[in-house]
């Protein structure tokens, strides 16, 4: 009876533990998405790295991103993505061709309109580590895909402790693929021309570029 005693009493620990370390970590994620929310606008430079050991792949680039609610202008790999609220653009230099198609990403999908938020829904949620970075206190947060058919393991979000802005995600994926974005620099409310989400198909045209219609 003593060790059933002992037994129940270290279970109910754990889990009050972790039910605590949940509600610490969901209620700093919501700091986070109010302070998202509460801007106009949000300029984003970033470093992008994939690894893999075991395919041997190991990637580094830098991109940026301008975001205006659902709106956002995408600078990747030499490519430059639009989304107008109705239609996304996607702007290939290289190719000198422009696809067009309506936006029809998955819920489960990280684009460019949802990589500051995504993390509000289908997730749970553990407190993780806190790491000094030059100076900035970063909390990181683990959260756990709910989806058990998920293609993603767990995710690392860490969190700047002072500004509540998102400094670093480490994507780990099933596959062993390691994805981490860090964040360069975060700039908000900052003054945007007023065609910047408006895509001119005739500049593109008189430039020679194909137009792809999907």
């Amino acid at each position: 009876m003593k060790y059933s005693i002992l037994i129940a009493t270290f279970l109910f620990t754990v889990f009050v533990a972790r039910a605590q370390s949940s509600d610490k970590a969901k209620a700093l994620l919501d700091e986070v998405y109010s302070k998202v929310m509460s801007y106009d606008n949000i300029e984003v430079d970033f470093k992008f790295a994939l690894h893999n050991a075991e395919a041997d792949v190991d990637q580094e680039t830098r991109g940026d991103v301008t975001l205006q609610g659902e709106k956002y202008l995408f600078n990747y790999l030499g490519s430059q993505q639009l989304y107008d609220g109705s239609k996304v653009y996607t702007i290939v230099p290289e190719n000198e061709e422009v696809t067009i198609e309506d936006k029809t990403d998955g819920e489960n999908t990280i684009t460019p309109s949802k990589m500051l938020t995504f993390y509000k829904t289908g997730h749970n949620y553990e407190w993780d580590i806190l790491q000094n970075v030059q100076g900035r206190k970063i909390q990181f947060v683990k959260l756990i895909p709910i989806d058990t058919d998920s293609e993603i393991t767990s995710i690392l979000l860490g969190i700047d402790v002072e500004t509540k802005h998102i400094y670093k995600l480490i994507e780990t994926g099933n596959n062993g693929t390691v994805t981490t974005i860090t964040v360069n620099s975060f700039k908000t409310n900052q003054p945007l021309s007023k065609t910047l989400f408006t895509f001119d198909e005739n500049k593109y045209k008189e430039e020679g570029y194909y137009i792809i219609r999907n």
